[in-house]
C-alpha cells in the first residue's frame, strides 16, 4: 500500500469542505481559490478543481458570475448559494464531531 494513494484520498475527502468554506466570506475566482488552498499546502490542480466547482454548481451549493476581463477571456466568480451556506454549516458540525472522534482513536492508548 503506498502511503501517497492514501493522503491523496483524505485530500479529496475534504476538498469540497474547503472550498465551500473558502467561499463562506464571499465571491471567488477560481485562481484565488486554488491559491487559497496551496497556502496551506492543499495542492489541487485546475482539472481537479472545475469539475467539482460544476458539481457543486449543479448541486444548487454554489453560483456563479462572468466578469469581463482587461487581459483575456471573462472570469467566472463562484459564491455560495443559501443552500450552500446551510450545507456548509452542517459540513462544519460534523468536520467538528469527525475530528473529535478521531483525535479520541488516536490519542487513546492501545487495548490490550
Amino acid at each position: 500500500m503506498k502511503i501517497e494513494n492514501t493522503k491523496a484520498q483524505m485530500r479529496k475527502g475534504v476538498l469540497e469542505f474547503c472550498i465551500l468554506s473558502i467561499l463562506k466570506d464571499g465571491e471567488a475566482y477560481t485562481s484565488d481559490i486554488l491559491d487559497s488552498l496551496k497556502e496551506v499546502k492543499m495542492l489541487v490542480v485546475e482539472g481537479t478543481i472545475y469539475p467539482l466547482l460544476t458539481r457543486l454548481k449543479n448541486a444548487g451549493l454554489l453560483s456563479y458570475r462572468w466578469e469581463e476581463s482587461t487581459g483575456g477571456p471573462p472570469r467566472k466568480y463562484y459564491e455560495l448559494t443559501e443552500t450552500g451556506r446551510l450545507f456548509l454549516k452542517e459540513l462544519n458540525a460534523t468536520w467538528d464531531d469527525l475530528q473529535q472522534a478521531v483525535n479520541k482513536v488516536i490519542s487513546e492508548k492501545p487495548r490490550k
